[in-house]
């Protein structure tokens, strides 16, 4: 069978899949759920083209990579074939372990369990059923592997993760302004002392990059109505899960019904084969399929909220820089409380509030260095004479809070 196939990807064209063992673990049952979870949420509730999933993200991100080892290569920097192959899969696996509507619901139906963690557990579960040719990969993904540029392809301020969502998730919301310029600064790559720098000449398109994911962030990851529905997505779960550990009957899958009726720490994943297997089994459809059957609930609150977001009837959002008072929320709460005949401690569950935060460059820790013309490395703040890259490394917070509108 000829498992070197080609497809056309939107945004960058046709795009090759190198070896079989890449093939194989596209075909894989864990691989392929990630088609059933979208990429980007709730944000079609704002831009209706954003229905692309972790699946074309995944790809994309590989075929990314496959470009950076190739300009490496051309640079002169040693790639084994074992070594590409292992940076390609580590990148292709990166997301296995999202779980329904990607990070919305990361922490509502597990206790501290992120999706980097479970990645892990999917590619050495992989690596066993694969007679362990996903070594290499799972030390890339690590971080444990000697050479740490291929680690920092995978996950560093400047990955071909980034590079791809954001690329992508422009293109599929139409937001032609968070091009991050990819082509340019995979061009401008190269290695020093084994880790991963870019030439000089590459500080104005690092920072075309960082303005481009800071907009991204505020127009489309955080924007206030994308919020709203994420927030209220988050709050149903949070109910049916309450109800459920309660002892009231609340539909769903097998699965889903599992994590949502018992606490799951990361702690148990590890000792219990048995939950990873129900893990991935779920995905966005076991979501939408409950919250269907949530809409007709004899709970008020879980039957209003779920009835609203299949009909996009979303909460009024309000944002500002500073934390919203007590007397305030308190007087918002009442409202909700009279206008739908609510207790208080229910009616203060229909009130969302926290706050979002977003700075586009951390320019502590894990930085973008760039090499000088003089042969020296440096943080690219510091190589820039522009001050927008220390201007984006600032964090930004922003305070929402959120309520139904019927009691405006």
């Amino acid at each position: 069978m000829n498992k070197k196939k080609i497809f056309n990807d939107p945004v960058y064209g046709f795009v090759t899949i190198p070896t079989e063992l890449l093939f194989d673990l596209i075909e894989h049952p864990y691989f392929q759920r990630l088609r059933r979870i979208q990429q980007l949420g709730l944000t079609n509730f704002v831009y209706p083209g954003a229905l692309h999933t972790r699946f074309h993200h995944a790809l994309g991100a590989m075929h990314l990579m496959s470009l950076a080892l190739r300009s490496l290569k051309d640079k002169g920097v040693k790639i084994s074939a074992k070594e590409g192959e292992a940076a390609m899969i580590a990148i292709l696996l990166h997301d296995i372990g999202h779980g329904p509507l990607s990070h919305a619901l990361e922490h509502s139906i597990f206790d501290g369990v992120p999706h980097e963690q479970l990645s892990l557990y999917l590619m050495q579960r992989l690596n066993t059923e694969f007679d362990g040719q996903l070594d290499l990969a799972i030390e890339i993904f690590q971080g444990s592997y000697p050479r740490p540029f291929f680690h920092q392809l995978v996950s560093s301020q400047l990955d071909m993760d980034r590079l791809d969502y954001l690329n992508r998730d422009s293109f599929y919301t139409g937001v032609q302004e968070g091009r991050p310029g990819a082509d340019r600064l995979i061009k401008m790559l190269t290695v020093v002392d084994e880790k991963l720098v870019l030439e000089e000449k590459a500080v104005y398109s690092i920072e075309n990059f960082l303005v481009s994911r800071r907009l991204m962030y505020w127009q489309v990851y955080l924007h206030k109505t994308v919020t709203s529905a994420e927030q209220m997505v988050i709050r149903i779960v949070q109910r049916a899960r309450d109800l459920a550990r309660a002892g009231q009957e609340v539909g769903a899958s097998s699965c889903l019904h599992y994590f949502l009726s018992r606490p799951v720490s990361i702690r148990e994943f590890d000792t219990d084969d048995s939950i990873l297997q129900r893990f991935v089994q779920l995905d966005d459809y076991d979501i939408w399929g409950a919250v269907k059957q949530w809409a007709t609930h004899p709970d008020k609150v879980l039957s209003y909220m779920a009835s609203s977001i299949l009909n996009r009837h979303l909460f009024k959002i309000t944002l500002q820089s500073d934390a919203f008072e007590d007397d305030f929320k308190l007087g918002v709460t009442e409202l909700i409380a009279e206008h739908f005949q609510l207790p208080a401690d229910e009616a203060a569950l229909l009130m969302l509030h926290g706050r979002i935060s977003n700075n586009a460059y951390d320019a502590v820790g894990d930085t973008i260095d760039v090499l000088t013309k003089r042969g020296r490395v440096v943080n690219v703040a510091e190589a820039s004479d522009l001050p927008n890259i220390r201007a984006l490394s600032q964090r930004v917070e922003k305070h929402y809070l959120c309520y139904p509108k019927e009691i405006m």
